[in-house]
C-alpha cells in the first residue's frame, strides 16, 4: 500500500513484482493513477480513491508551499485511510494470509495493523521522516543554522510538529479511530511506522544510522527502480540527441509539479549561458518555454537510468529517487527544493560534496550558472560523485533485500541487524 506520488510509488511496484517472482499473490494498493503500471508488473491493484482524486491534490498550489505543503497529502491519506483498512479486513475475514509493507501516508494499513493484528512492515524511502535527537532532518522553510547543536535543532523540530501537523492532523485521524473503537494517536510521526519492522530505503553512508532510530528499523540501500517507469527504454528522438554532441545537462522538477514554468525558462537560459545542450523533462507541455532552442530537447519522461550516465549534471527539485539515480551515475546535483524531504536531501548533498542548492527564489540564469560552473570544475565534487558511483554499483540490490525481509516477517522472524523489540501498543 503506497500513498503519494510517482517517486513513492514505483519501489512498492518494483518490490510487488519481485515478491510476485518468488511465488506469492501481491495486490497493490495506491493512487488510481498508478494501476496500469502496476498491472504491467503483474501485480492485482486495489485504487485509493479515483484518478480525479489524485488530479484535485497535485493541482493544489499549496501544495507545493514549504509549510502548507504536508495539509493536502495528508487530507488525501485520510480519506483513503478508511476503505483501504475495510479492504484489508475484508481479505483477513476470508481466510487469506495477509502480510502488508506500507508507506508512511498509508494510514488504511496502519489502522488495519491496530484492529487485525496483520502482519505489516513501514518501508521509508527518505531518511527525512525518520526522527533523530542526534541528526535532525531539515525541515521544508526552516532552514535553521547547522551551528546550533542537534539536540536544539531536533528540539525546534519536534515543535512545529507540535504546532503545526498535530493540531491538523490528529483530530480528523483520532475522530476515525474512535469510531473503529480504537486509542487515540498521540504523535503522527512515531504511529505511523509499524512496530513490528522498518525497511529504511536508503545507506548508512547516506543517512548514518542513528541509536534513537526506532529498534524495529533495518536500513538497506536505495531502490532503483526506474525501469518500472511509464517508458521502458530509451525514447529513440532522446538517443538520437544523445548521440549528436556532448553530455546535456538534465533538468526535471517532478513528476508530479503543474507549476515549473519559471523552472523551465530559467533552464533554458542557463543552457543558452553555458553553451551546454540540454533535456528538459515535465509530463506536462505547458511548463515549457516555445520555441526551444537548438540543443534543448523536452520530453514527458525517460528512464534517469538510463539517461544520466550520459549526462552532465542534474539539475531538480530533490526527490530522494531523483537523487538516488543522480548518485548511480556520478554526475553532480543542482537541488531548487519545494517542499516535503527536498531541503533535506539538498542537504545531505551538500554536507557530501555531491552538489549544491539553491532557492526557488534564487534559481536565476546568472546565479544557477555560476553554481554548475563550479559543480562540473570542482575536483572535490567529480572526486565525491565518482566514489558515490561506486559505492551504488557495488551495493547489494535493495528491493531483493527488503524482499527477503519481507519474507521473514511473513514467516514470524525478527531478522535483520536491528532486532524489532517494539511491542504492538494501539495509539502509539
Amino acid at each position: 500500500m503506497a500513498v503519494g506520488t510517482h517517486g513513492d510509488v514505483l519501489p512498492f511496484i518494483a518490490l510487488g513484482h519481485e515478491l510476485l517472482e518468488r511465488g506469492h499473490w501481491v495486490s497493490l494498493a495506491a493512487p488510481a493513477p498508478f494501476e496500469a503500471m502496476a498491472r504491467r508488473a503483474g501485480l492485482d491493484f486495489q485504487p485509493l480513491g479515483t484518478v480525479a482524486d489524485y488530479e484535485a491534490v497535485i493541482r493544489r498550489p499549496d501544495l507545493w508551499h514549504p509549510q502548507q505543503g504536508f495539509r493536502p497529502m495528508f487530507d488525501y491519506a485520510l480519506q483513503v485511510a478508511e476503505p483501504t483498512c475495510l479492504w484489508l479486513g475484508a481479505s483477513w475475514a476470508r481466510g487469506l494470509d495477509v502480510l502488508v509493507v506500507a508507506s508512511p501516508l498509508a494510514w488504511g494499513a496502519r489502522l488495519a495493523q491496530d484492529l487485525y493484528d496483520l502482519p505489516t512492515a513501514t518501508l521509508h524511502v527518505m531518511p527525512f521522516l525518520i526522527e533523530s535527537r542526534f541528526d535532525p532532518p531539515e525541515l521544508p522553510g526552516l532552514p535553521l543554522p547547522r551551528f546550533l547543536p542537534a539536540g536544539l535543532r531536533a528540539y525546534l523540530n519536534l515543535g512545529v510538529d507540535a504546532v503545526a501537523v498535530g493540531p491538523f492532523a490528529l483530530p480528523p485521524l483520532n475522530a476515525l479511530r474512535a469510531r473503529l473503537g480504537l486509542d487515540p494517536v498521540r504523535r503522527l510521526r512515531h504511529w505511523w511506522n509499524s512496530p513490528t519492522r522498518l525497511l529504511l530505503m536508503f545507506p548508512d553512508w547516506y543517512a548514518a544510522p542513528q541509536p534513537d532510530w526506532p529498534a524495529q528499523a533495518i536500513q538497506l540501500g536505495f531502490p532503483l527502480v526506474d525501469r518500472f517507469g511509464d517508458v521502458a527504454a530509451m525514447p529513440p528522438e532522446l538517443e538520437a540527441f544523445l548521440a549528436e554532441g556532448e553530455p546535456p545537462l538534465v533538468f526535471t522538477y517532478g513528476s508530479a509539479m503543474r507549476q515549473g514554468a519559471d523552472f523551465f525558462a530559467t533552464a533554458v537560459q542557463v543552457c543558452r549561458r553555458m553553451g551546454r545542450r540540454g533535456v528538459l523533462l515535465a509530463p506536462q507541455g505547458g511548463q515549457i518555454p516555445k520555441p526551444l532552442p537548438p540543443g534543448i530537447i523536452h520530453l514527458p519522461y525517460a528512464p534517469l537510468s538510463a539517461l544520466l550516465p550520459r549526462s552532465a549534471a542534474l539539475i531538480h527539485h530533490g526527490g530522494v529517487g531523483t537523487v538516488a539515480q543522480a548518485l548511480a551515475a556520478g554526475i553532480p546535483q543542482l537541488v531548487v527544493p519545494v517542499a516535503f524531504d527536498h531541503f533535506d536531501e539538498g542537504r545531505r548533498l551538500r554536507d557530501r560534496t555531491l552538489g549544491t542548492t539553491l532557492s526557488r527564489r534564487a534559481f536565476r540564469p546568472a546565479r544557477a550558472t555560476r553554481a554548475l560552473r563550479r559543480l562540473l570544475a570542482d575536483p572535490a565534487v567529480v572526486r565525491a560523485c565518482a566514489e558515490a558511483r561506486t559505492r551504488m554499483a557495488e551495493a547489494p540490490a535493495a528491493i531483493t533485500q527488503a524482499c527477503d525481509h519481507v519474507e521473514a516477517l511473513a514467516r514470524g522472524e525478527a531478522g535483520g541487524t536491528r532486532r524489532a523489540t517494539a511491542a504492538r501498543r494501539p495509539g502509539h
